[in-house]
């Protein structure tokens, strides 16, 4: 499942960043890493953006970047 996918609420873990280098580096520069648990805070209306708790710090990721971040 995707982070986009994940129910709000939840805690999951980083399983896998799909991606090419670049754009999978900037992920891992939020702090988004494989490992790393997230708590799902909320989603927008239509969606977008996601706001997610990682590393004792909220963070809002786009739905673009969410559908990339592989969870369980």
């Amino acid at each position: 499942m995707t982070l986009g996918e994940a129910e709000v609420g939840s805690t999951v873990i980083v399983t896998k960043i799909e991606g090419d280098g670049a754009y999978k580096r900037r992920i891992m520069d939020m702090g988004i890493t494989k490992g790393t648990e997230l708590y799902i805070r909320k989603v927008a209306p239509l969606g977008d953006p996601v706001e997610i708790t990682v590393r004792g710090y909220e963070l809002s990721v786009r739905k673009e970047d969410a559908r990339c971040v592989l969870v369980k």
